[in-house]
């Protein structure tokens, strides 16, 4: 089954693109949580971070080196950014397809929020 960011990728569904090339495409996120908020998504249709294989190394790697670059071109690399990447359902994860959210453009908060 195709994942909506694997329609992204295909150019079956439109999305604003910011960054695309054999191993990852980045584009922005349409409810976003940041005045910077891109995700960042391996090309390749991976559910989540537990069916990573080592297969997946050196595209995993360049997710980070993606969002580094991205950063740089978005004028919020020098103040800071957030990186999350969420795991099941207990971790927030809402789309099974991998994928690497870059926050930034202003101070993100807490990491978590503890909940009574």
């Amino acid at each position: 089954m195709s994942s909506i960011f694997s329609k992204i990728i295909a150019g079956e569904i439109p999305s604003d693109i910011v960054y695309r090339d054999d191993r990852v495409t980045a584009f922005k996120d349409i409810n976003p949580q940041t005045p910077v908020h891109i995700l960042i998504v391996p090309n390749k249709e991976i559910p989540s971070v537990n069916d990573v294989t080592p297969e997946d190394e050196q595209t995993l790697g360049h997710l980070f080196v993606v969002a580094k670059q991205i950063a740089e071109e978005h004028g919020i690399a020098e103040k800071g950014y957030r990186l999350i990447v969420n795991c099941g359902d207990d971790g927030g994860q809402e789309v099974y397809h991998l994928h690497m959210h870059l926050l930034g453009g202003r101070r993100v908060g807490p990491m978590v929020v503890k909940r009574d």
